[in-house]
């Protein structure tokens, strides 16, 4: 019995020693740039542990798609627990928008990783199309939560109006400002969230505008 218990926990490790190095890898090379031999030769395991845990390269790869989103989104959500701070919808967004790029700073490899196989056929290829549709819905939904909330003193009717017209432009900005940063790594993120801020907040407040004036027409 205690052996079982030992063998269990060495598995245990194993399993996650290969995710993190995976990771690391395909963030770095792209899917298929990394090899099972590559693998190997970081984590100091056979190919067969990796055959063992996750039965195929595919395998492996849905492993870590879904072992990081379920960590990034868990960090979002305890890092916004208590937000958001601010009275105006540009101050709200601020807020929102730093904490969301810190948590993704924290684990970078993953926004990498699912950026490289969206802007790729290597997502197809490894059959975890579900998977990166799944995280770009989640990511959007987050995104709308960000917004409405961020515009709520506005009444709930026009913050999710608004939330709906900004949630994908607010998507686009951060992906965005995180793949030019992988080209200029000398520029903070947090700089660029603030204007991101800026302008979603200037076109929230022009579609608050547009509907109360439609409202007082109806009027």
């Amino acid at each position: 019995m205690e052996g079982e218990k030992i063998g269990n926990s060495r598995g245990r490790r194993s399993r996650e020693e290969i995710l993190d190095v995976a990771s690391r890898i395909m963030a770095e090379r792209g899917y298929a740039a990394t090899s099972l031999s590559v693998l190997s030769r970081e984590t100091g395991l056979p190919k067969s542990a990796v055959y063992h845990h996750f039965h195929s390269k595919a395998g492996l790869l849905s492993a870590v798609m879904a072992r990081g989103a379920r960590e990034f989104f868990a960090a979002m959500r305890q890092a916004q627990a208590d937000g958001p701070e601010g009275d105006t919808p540009r101050e709200r967004l601020t807020w929102f928008l730093l904490r969301t790029g810190e948590a993704f700073m924290a684990r970078p490899d993953f926004l990498r990783l699912h950026l490289l196989l969206v802007m790729s056929a290597e997502a197809a290829e490894a059959e975890v199309d579900s998977i990166i549709e799944q995280v770009r819905h989640d990511g959007r939904v987050h995104m709308n939560r960000m917004i409405a909330e961020s515009f709520a003193p506005e009444g709930e009717e026009i913050a999710q109006a608004v939330a709906d017209d900004l949630d994908y432009f607010g998507i686009a900005g951060f992906d965005g400002a995180f793949v030019a940063m992988q080209a200029e790594p000398h520029r903070d993120l947090a700089d660029q969230m603030r204007l991101l801020a800026e302008a979603m907040a200037a076109l929230g407040e022009a579609r608050v505008a547009k509907l109360r004036a439609g409202t007082a027409t109806r009027d």
